[in-house]
């Protein structure tokens, strides 16, 4: 069996071995399992069974997850997204007022649409013609969003109505007590180089969560339920000029942010494990698209929202992750957790908090190839960085890195320095807005 994995993952070459992928596809899981509770519990609010939306969303990841890995040969990890759930259940189902079967049509063709986009090329031209600051940026930027996120699964970072954000007056106690003991203890492992650092910190963690009241055993029924299968409404769709107007908006939003998140999360994650090819290229790149374009029209059939490449796979890179072994390990690990979702639910936020925290401070370290004396160049850059984390999104980030990009080299003649990809991308990415407005 291991001459078989080294033989088909190309172990060996990528200068690791089993051991080291099977832990970076444990610690991926783990830091991402989180999504198995937290994506029901948003499509549940427009009406859909919790039950059978955790089987969809464990289903799909499974299914996006072993293209990435065994196509794609690529260590990254695939499930439903965040904000783009949100956006499903609390904007077009509760705020449109359409249905939850509605919006899974839109999912659907939505998919479709990558598959068409990706088997002619269209999505990988797009990574390759982003610029290499900008790809510096997307990487540092998703660094910091991660660290961002810890600090707020922590309950270390928590709303103000003043300031917006502000640290938690009771940062020692309850989960923010335990994550803060994690982070320490996660960090000593780290400095001392033992194997697993990251893992050790996630279960440590969750330990210490007893104590300070927040692990707590979940209960529930350990045999999974039936998915919904083809849950589609094409007749609503359909059924007026306005629906039919709605559901190409929707469309569109889930088109563009589905493509700018994974996008950046492709070029933020390889850049970081060293994937990246000189002329910028990420090895796989078709076969990557590939595994979110499957994912996002499976994920439908089976009823659950858009699937997309996940940043907390940047976990599973830190810790030595390189092949597609890593995903096929956290493949695995999302299909077992169809059976225990009692104790995957009990894996307190504050547990993985620290796991996050870290892994930004590993993916930050492209920021210091940016050329910050060319302003040109390190001002987009930084709008990129500032605005993934302030707008907490991956793809306005990029958004404002692209447009800011091009409006800054036309107006200091510069304007033949960009190219038609960056052009268009920039046309489509303000229609988006302009539709976004109708929304």
């Amino acid at each position: 069996m291991k001459a078989f994995l080294e033989r088909k993952f190309r172990l060996a070459e990528h200068q690791t071995d089993v051991r080291t992928e099977i832990l970076a596809g444990t610690v991926t899981f783990m830091t991402m399992a989180y999504i198995l509770v937290v994506n029901p519990s948003i499509l549940s609010a427009c009406g859909m069974e919790f039950d059978k939306v955790f089987t969809a969303t464990a289903l799909a990841s499974v299914i996006a997850t072993l293209v990435m890995g065994l196509y794609a040969n690529l260590p990254f990890a695939l499930s439903a997204g965040m904000g783009l759930n949100a956006f499903f259940s609390y904007t077009v189902c509760t705020g449109m007022g359409y249905s939850w079967r509605w919006a899974l049509t839109a999912i659907l063709v939505e998919g479709i649409i990558f598959l068409l986009m990706t088997f002619f090329n269209l999505r990988e031209v797009i990574v390759k013609r982003i610029p290499a600051t900008l790809k510096k940026a997307i990487g540092a930027g998703i660094g910091f969003f991660l660290a961002f996120l810890g600090l707020q699964n922590a309950g270390l970072i928590v709303a103000d109505s003043a300031t917006l954000v502000k640290l938690n007056s009771r940062w020692f106690a309850g989960g923010s007590g335990a994550a803060m003991i994690g982070l320490i203890l996660t960090a000593v492992l780290l400095i001392r180089k033992v194997k697993g650092a990251i893992l050790i910190g996630i279960i440590a963690t969750t330990l210490i969560g007893i104590p300070f009241g927040i692990t707590e055993y979940a209960g529930g029924q350990f045999l999974p339920s039936a998915p919904y299968l083809f849950p589609f409404a094409f007749d609503e769709v359909f059924s007026s000029g306005k629906s039919f107007f709605d559901f190409t908006a929707v469309l569109f939003t889930f088109l563009f942010v589905d493509m700018f998140d994974t996008i950046g999360t492709l070029i933020g994650c390889a850049d970081n494990s060293g994937l990246v090819r000189e002329d910028g290229s990420i090895p796989n790149c078709k076969q990557a698209l590939l595994a979110d374009a499957v994912g996002t029209t499976a994920g439908a059939m089976l009823g659950t929202s858009t699937v997309t490449t996940y940043v907390e796979s940047a976990s599973g890179v830190t810790v030595g992750g390189r092949t597609g072994l890593t995903a096929v390990t956290t493949a695995v690990l999302f299909l077992l957790a169809l059976f225990l979702k009692p104790l995957f639910a009990s894996i307190p936020g504050a547990a993985t908090a620290p796991a996050l925290i870290l892994v930004g401070l590993m993916m930050i370290r492209p920021i210091r190839e940016i050329n910050f004396s060319d302003y040109t160049e390190s001002i987009p850059a930084f709008l990129c960085i500032i605005f993934m984390i302030c707008a907490y999104s991956i793809s306005d980030g990029i958004t404002f890195g692209i447009l800011s990009y091009v409006l800054i080299h036309v107006l200091t003649g510069k304007a033949r320095q960009v190219g038609k990809t960056m052009w268009v991308m920039s046309v489509l990415l303000i229609l988006r807005w302009v539709v976004s407005i109708f929304l």
